[in-house]
């Protein structure tokens, strides 16, 4: 028997998007699904465009609220969701149509589950990812917030921080949610399930640019403890850093070295 995914929509003025973000939850080839879109005090035409979602298929449902942020949207629709397994989904965002098939084949196993994934709208490229790491994810966020994860941990993680209105919420989810046990499973699919709109304006760019410093360090002082526990492993992140640096170096010494230069011309002549 299939386990029952409720997929959470937040949006927030996206109502150009929308279509292409249900569309691409319809397209699944996974069935057991509830699809709960959350409007989030839009001001534009979110609610004519759901309406034609909510007629196609039961599987949609709507719940409008005052604006509180998508923190807050994600939690009211998650209280609500019937289903074991969660995915939050952004309204401006999409998915492949394998995501829940191939995922659902991790849940006996896994506890957080994603996979490949790509930008596209102003910038059209692969997401660059690390394999996931305990230690490193304090340091910088390794799994984009459309990965699956039982609604049970929700509740014990406290769900997903409402005061954090200026990015990196999802960051600090994860943070609480690998520590609510020792060995959690975390997997990344061999499938490009997930494609990451990117717009000229956006809240998470401005929380990378403008409020950087101002969450990281909102995250840094609510984990304190948890980033004192793991300082030496900070430590040989940096020593690592370091030793890659002195590389770079070297090689770019030896890039602009006179040797290589002439070296470089001779094989371009021999190639001619």
């Amino acid at each position: 028997m299939q386990n029952m995914i409720s997929i959470i929509v937040p949006c927030f003025n996206q109502a150009p998007y929308l279509d292409e973000c249900l569309q691409s939850v319809m397209d699944q080839t996974y069935n057991n699904w509830e699809c709960i879109i959350v409007n989030d005090g839009s001001t534009d035409e979110t609610d004519d465009t759901v309406v034609k979602w909510l007629e196609a298929d039961k599987r949609f449902t709507y719940i409008r609220k005052i604006n509180g942020g998508v923190s807050a949207a994600r939690n009211t629709a998650i209280e609500k969701a019937a289903g074991e397994w969660i995915l939050p989904l952004d309204g401006d965002d999409k998915i492949g149509n394998r995501y829940l098939e191939f995922a659902s084949k991790e849940f006996d196993k896994e506890d957080i589950i994603y996979c490949k994934a790509d930008y596209f709208g102003e910038k059209n490229e692969e997401i660059t990812q690390y394999s996931f790491d305990r230690s490193r994810i304090l340091l910088e966020n390794q799994i984009f917030c459309t990965a699956f994860f039982r609604k049970k941990d929700w509740e014990a993680a406290g769900g997903f921080d409402e005061s954090m209105k200026k990015g990196y919420e999802d960051w600090e989810f994860w943070i609480r949610m690998i520590s609510l046990r020792k060995a959690i499973g975390v997997k990344r699919l061999d499938y490009k399930g997930f494609f990451y709109r990117i717009k000229k304006v956006s809240k998470n760019t401005e929380a990378m640019y403008t409020n950087d410093s101002e969450v990281k360090n909102y995250i840094y002082s609510k984990h304190q403890e948890l980033y004192m526990r793991n300082l030496s492993n900070f430590v040989d992140v940096l020593h690592d850093n370091m030793r890659l640096q002195l590389r770079i170096k070297h090689l770019e010494k030896i890039l602009n070295s006179k040797r290589y230069r002439i070296a470089d011309k001779i094989f371009s002549f021999l190639k001619i």
